[in-house]
Formats: structure tokens, sequence, C-alpha cells
């Protein structure tokens, strides 16, 4: 069946893995001769889930109501995490026609072809799951559906079995993608402009594990694809990484440097509790480490889960001296979420929501002050930035190390440039004062 005259609707949640994922189903969507709409009506809802916390859930959830009320006589599609767990009688009731698991994403386009193909004016309900089994799931860009920054899932599943987490359960064990199509697919989209690449994984730190090869080795490959002018990493365990990958990042003028090392807490105890490799006094060594390799102006950025089992406020406080004393900038701090299936949803000395709150609160006021403290090393000195599309008002995009910067109306989108800020506010960059006439719109480019 052609797709021609099919409009699309892509939605995610999550992380870029989960984002890297919409963008391949949309780019095979293209390719089959579909549209992709971003608004107004559609025939096809997709929804690339995510279940890292009960927030989430709810999340997916909300996302899936609303598309269903925006269009009800659209074919909807759950695809992801809370697809791989969902309950089929509660999918039935949001109004999915498609719940496709983990490990089948690759299948969706064909699946989407089949029901439109015999689709009569009765609903219908169709669940493919199954156990995961480390078996990778091919889904890359066939074509390109945007202009900046691009990413690359490389990597899935986990074999790690941290006590809060939910994500081996619903993603299956470590599983790697191929080098040679890896490479082949940064070639095909830094030829159609997307010179910014993100390798993205659920632990990225375990690629190649099955091969004997090891994350630097992709590095390397990826960053000398030719024309490549930037390459980032998604989310990087801490005990992810080892002497060879910091050599591979340093070796390449294209690496940018910002790292994402989730810490979770600076308190060991927690940690343990936590069931997480490491120690907070190793992940400031190896902080210390990688700005030696890297560069003193490295922008670590981290997670911070707050509220766990047995959380005192002296192990809060730790954590708090651990996020000064390692200089992190941007901190993503969430509360513990009792995930059912996992051992910490059975632990004793549960956390009040109320002082998770408290805890999440003075996280965040500290995460702006460190962010600000990074965005000022930016402050008179030549940055790179690419203009991004997105928002209705004036450009902006990400220096190397991850700082938003805020452009003039002036600057076209879809180009790189060298500008040298002068101004920030919040963690943002900006290469004049802004007052209450040129200050950008509330809805520019997010991460």
């Amino acid at each position: 069946m052609s797709l021609a005259g099919t409009a699309v609707r892509i939605e995610f949640l999550g992380c870029r893995v989960n984002a890297a994922e919409a963008e391949a189903l949309a780019s095979a969507f293209l390719s089959a001769g579909a549209s992709v709409a971003s608004d107004g009506p559609f025939d096809v809802g997709i929804v690339v889930t995510c279940s890292i916390t009960a927030m989430a859930d709810r999340k997916s959830r909300q996302l899936i109501g609303r598309l269903r009320r925006r269009c009800p006589r659209a074919l909807l599609v759950a695809s992801g995490c809370w697809a791989q767990g969902a309950d089929e009688a509660l999918a039935k009731k949001l109004g999915i026609d498609l719940l496709v698991g983990n490990g089948h994403k690759g299948e969706i386009l064909a699946l989407v072809e089949r029901e439109l193909s015999f689709r009569t004016s009765e609903s219908s309900f169709y669940a493919l799951r199954s156990p995961l089994a480390g078996v990778w799931d091919e889904l890359d860009e066939r074509t390109s559906v945007a202009h900046s920054r691009a990413f690359i899932k490389v990597q899935d599943g986990c074999d790690c079995r941290c006590s809060y987490c939910i994500v081996p359960s619903l993603r299956g064990p470590s599983v790697s993608r191929p080098l040679e199509r890896t490479v082949a697919e940064a070639r095909r989209l830094v030829e159609a402009g997307r010179t910014e690449l993100v390798l993205t994984g659920v632990h990225l730190g375990q690629w190649g594990k099955e091969s004997g090869r090891g994350l630097a080795d992709l590095i390397e490959a990826v960053g000398n694809v030719p024309g490549l002018k930037r390459l980032r990493l998604g989310s990087l365990e801490p005990f992810g990484i080892d002497e060879r990958d910091i050599d591979a990042m340093a070796s390449l003028t294209v690496f940018a440097p910002h790292l994402h090392l989730p810490l979770q807490s600076g308190d060991d105890g927690v940690l343990r509790r936590m069931r997480r490799p490491g120690t907070s006094g190793q992940f400031l060594e190896l902080v210390k480490k990688l700005r030696r390799a890297l560069g003193d102006g490295l922008h670590v950025s981290t997670d911070v889960m707050v509220a766990f089992p047995g959380e005192t406020d002296e192990a809060f406080a730790r954590t708090l001296e651990v996020l000064q004393e390692a200089r992190i900038g941007r901190i993503h701090g969430f509360i513990f979420s009792i995930r059912p299936g996992t051992p910490a949803a059975r632990f004793p000395d549960q956390v009040d929501r109320q002082t998770g709150k408290r805890r999440l609160e003075e996280l965040e006021r500290l995460g702006r002050l460190l962010l600000d403290e990074q965005a000022a090393r930016s402050l008179g000195r030549s940055v790179v930035v690419y203009a991004e599309r997105g928002g209705k008002g004036a450009p902006s995009g990400y220096t190397g190390d991850y700082i938003e910067v805020h452009l003039p109306a002036s600057y076209e989108r879809d180009k790189w440039y060298t500008v040298q800020p002068i101004w920030k506010e919040d963690g943002v960059l900006y290469l004049e004062r802004p007052n209450e006439t040129n200050r950008p719109e509330a809805d520019g480019p997010k991460n």
C-alpha cells in the first residue's frame, strides 16, 4: 500500500534514545510517501512512550489520550517502554489500535501499512510484544527529517541491575548496533546537512561488548566521518568510561566538551542501596581526569535522585557538596518513584513525599546557580553555535559545552556561527543585553 496522502503525527517522551527512535520512525514514513504532521489533523498517531517513573507512565497515558481525542478516527500506535509493560485492557480503553513493544519498532511501518489496508469501520486492536533477547531492532534514518543535530541510536538495553530501575525489564539485555551500519548512517546524515551528531544508548558505555570492541572504537569511527562538525554523546554512566574512551574523545577536534554523567547520589551509603557501581569519590576523580584531558571548561551535567529510601538530610547534604565540588552544570533532578517489580519498591525507610519535594526544590536552586556559573565561562569568549529551527522569534542554538545561546533576529536558522556572548541570564547566553523588545519568545528550541 502507498502511504501517499497519509498524515502521520509522531510524539515521544523521555530520553534521547526515544528521540532518536522518533526521528527514525519519521524518516521511515517519509520514505514511504507519508507526510509528518506537527499540528492539524492526522491519519496515524504514534507515541514513543516512557516508563522510567510513575510520572512518565502517567504522561504517556495522557499524551495517548490527547491524540485519541484530537483525531478520534486516526490509527493510534503506542510503542516503547510503557507499551512494553502496559496492560492490554488499559491500552484498549485508551483507544490504542497497535501496541508495539521494544524490539519491534522497526516493524511499525509495515504494521501501519497493513492496518490501513484492511481497516474497517469497526475498531481493532493488535499487540506485538515479546521477551527481549538482545537482538538489535534496526531502525535508522532513511531520509533527513530536520536540519539541526541528529540522534543516532547505537545501543539498547542494560545489563546493570540498579535497585530502583525498571529499564532492564522493559528494554532487555544490552545489545549494540554494528559499527559499520552506524558509520553508514552517520555519513548519510552528514551528507544531508546534519553536521552535529549525538550518539545515544540506554547504557552507552556497554556498546560493543558482544564483538570485543569498545566505545572508543565507535567514537573514533564516527568522529572521523568527513564533513562532521560536532560529535556529542548521550547519557554515559560514569562506570562505563575507561582510559581508551577518554583518549578517543580527546583526540577529536569535533568532540563537544560536554558529558552527561548520572551521579544519582553523592552519598556512598545511598549509592550502595541503589546498587550502583562506584563511589562519590571515584565520580569526582573521573571528572578531574576528564577535565585534564578535554579541558577545564568541560561541562558535566548529571541526574540526581532525591528521597531514595533511607536518604537522610545528611546524605542529601553530601550530594549537594559533591555537585559543587564537581562543578556540575545542568542538573536533572527527580524524586524517587516506586516501580513495582524493583527491589527498591520493597525497601524500608521510604522517604515521605513532602521531604522529597523540599529536597528537589533545594536541588533545583543549586542547579540554577551551577548552570549560571557554567554559562559565565563563555562570556567574552568566541563560541561556535548552530542556529536551530524552532520558535516564532529569533533563532537560538547551543555552544559546544551545551549552553543555550539566544541569537538576534537577523541571524539565519540552519547555519553555523562563531559568536561572542556578552550577557548571561538564568543559564542562557546572549549577544546583547535582553530588554522587553528583543527578549526571545519562550517557545524556542529545547534540549
